[in-house]
This record gives C-alpha cells, structure tokens and sequence, in this order.
C-alpha cells in the first residue's frame, strides 16, 4: 500500500515531469507578478513558476468559476439559444496549497452536489491538479481552520522536504500520471520520512495567527448587535475585495445583456459580492443590508458558516491582505470573542 500511495521526486526531475504533463494540458502555475503578488499563470516551464510563493491574489477557483462568462447567446425572433462551451482544452493546476485545495472541494459541494452546475462539473473533469505544500506568513491561519493539509481534492500533491518531494497519490488519474513516469520517482526511504517529519514541524511551528473555531457560530449568533461591527463597518469601505480574493465566495448574478437591434443578446454569469450596496436591494427600494456594518457582519457570519459541513473559511489570509481598509478578519472575530 505504500508504494502505491507514495513516492519521492528529486526537484531536478520535477521540471522534467511537468514536460510530461503537457499531454494533460496546458500547464498553469504561480507567477511572480509583482512585488507582492503571485497569479496563476500559463506556463512553458517550471522555471518561470514560483512554487515557492505564499498565496496568489485570486485563488484558482477562478478556473473552475469563470470572474465572467457568457452562459448562452440568443436569437428571440428565431426562438433559439446557443450554449457555450466550458472549456475548450483541459488544463494541469501546478503549485496548488492545501487551503485552496480545501477551498475547492467545499465549491465542489456546492456546484455538484444539490444541482450539477455543468460548467463546474466540466471543468474539474478536464483539470490536473498538482498540490505543493507551503510555509505560513503572518496572516495565514489555515491550521486554526484544519484546512493546512489536504486529504483529496487533488491528483498528486508534494511535500517539499529539501531537494526532493515526497509525494501523495490522491487520485486514480494522478496515479497512472506516476506509473507513466516511474522512471522519474523513487521509493520512500525512512531518511524521506525523517525528512518530513522535520518539515511538517517546522511549517507547524511556523504559524503566529491563530483563531479559536470552537462555538464559532453560536458565538457570532449571540453578538448579532455587538459594537464590535460599528467600529469595523466605519473603516469597511464596501469595495468587495475581500468577496473577489476569497477561495470559498460563491455568489455571482447573472445578467441578459441586449445588442443594438433588441433581437439579439446573451447571458451573462459573473461574480458577486454581498459587500456591494447594491447585493441586498430589492424591487421597491428596499435594502435588507443598506450599511457597511450589515454586510460586514453579513460576510463575516457567511465566513463562519457550517452550511456544507465545512468551514467556509480556510484561513488563507486573502481578505486581510488585500483589504484596503486594513481590516483583519482575525481580529475580528477575536474582538467578538472577547480575546482582544
């Protein structure tokens, strides 16, 4: 069993590998892209990646749920619709964290489970995905959310224990991705496991942000009026940020749009934030979350949800990053606990 489950890859091998999985598609890896962002981007080779990154700004959800897309052009005077495709050419996910493989399979719950959303369902059909692990910064708090390590989700995921990975086989596709290069893997020795055990401890140990999940939700309900959300709904800005990095964010609005001769057209699904003013109006006028402090506590109380089963949060740390407004989702909830 063993064997079979795992392996180990040299990193000068990996680069070969990923000219191998060119026959599973067009490979897409984190970038450096900036100063402080990474994006996942199409890639020739392994060396234009950096796997070595932290968080990309939006997460790979956005492969599985396109920022924006047609759903179907139509024709009204032909009575007709023509549906588009999901995706034309499958695609590998190189370089992916735990957080957003965790991210991912609550999304899978989400789009598959209750209704097949085909667009979804296509998409993940035709993608590869290749999991690293990583080491935590000073916002990422995945090990609070039990979302620092991935039990599936993925074809094959590598631990990084120095120069070489050990790597988990997580599916049936990623194990015949490993009998096809065999050449290219080793077997496990207890020197590997040693390694890891180092590894794992060391990323372990490396976290400084935590939250206390335990009674999360009972805790929001019971501080439904707290001050704490005036304070934060001041400084909240309403700019969805925060909805647009988020792994786990679902919503999107759909929208018919008409060409100059009001014959023809198409539909539109795109992504939504519940933090824009005009997520909770309504026909009439009326607005269920008209303030910035209501759709913060909204967002927040939707964050610390066990709707799936699942944390709707995992710590990844996007939110407060890349929050204008320097609002720490952590602080927040630690303010509402009363830790802080």
């Amino acid at each position: 069993m063993t064997e079979q489950l795992y392996k180990i890859i040299s990193k000068e091998n990996v680069e070969q590998f990923s000219y191998s999985l060119r026959s599973s598609g067009t490979i897409f890896a984190p970038v450096k892209t900036g100063a402080e962002v990474h994006s996942f981007k199409a890639v020739n080779s392994l060396k234009e990646a950096d796997l070595e990154y932290t968080r990309t700004m939006i997460p790979p959800k956005k492969f599985f749920i396109s920022p924006s897309e047609t759903i179907f052009t139509f024709n009204k005077e032909k009575e007709e619709y023509y549906e588009k495709h999901a995706i034309d050419e499958p695609i590998v996910l190189f370089g992916v964290h735990p957080c957003d493989i965790n991210a991912l399979n609550l999304l899978a719950k989400v789009y598959l489970e209750s209704f097949t959303d085909k667009y979804y369902s296509e998409r993940r059909e035709k993608t590869t995905i290749i999991g690293i692990s990583c080491m935590p910064d000073e916002n990422c708090f995945c090990k609070s959310t039990g979302t620092d390590y991935a039990l599936d989700g993925f074809e094959l995921f590598l631990h990084d224990i120095g120069d070489r990975y050990l790597v988990r086989v997580g599916s049936l596709k990623g194990y015949r991705l490993l009998e096809e290069n065999l050449s290219l893997f080793s077997e496990v020795t207890e020197k590997d496991i040693a390694l890891y055990k180092l590894a794992e401890n060391k990323r372990l140990g490396a976290f400084t942000k935590s939250l206390e999940m335990s009674g999360l939700q009972d805790m929001l309900d019971l501080n439904y009026d707290s001050p704490v959300w005036d304070e934060y709904g001041e400084k909240c800005l309403s700019c969805g940020s925060c909805n647009l990095v988020c792994p786990r964010c679902r919503c999107y609005d759909v929208q018919d749009y008409m060409d100059l001769d009001l014959n023809t057209g198409e539909r539109i699904r795109k992504w939504y934030s519940c933090m824009l003013q005009e997520h909770g109006l309504v026909a009439g006028g009326h607005n269920f979350r008209a303030t910035s402090k209501e759709r913060l506590r909204n967002r927040i109380n939707c964050k610390g949800s066990l709707k799936e089963d699942m944390t709707n949060c995992v710590g990844c740390g996007r939110c407060t990053t890349y929050c204008p407004a320097d609002i720490d989702y952590v602080e927040v909830i630690q303010k509402l606990r009363g830790d802080l």
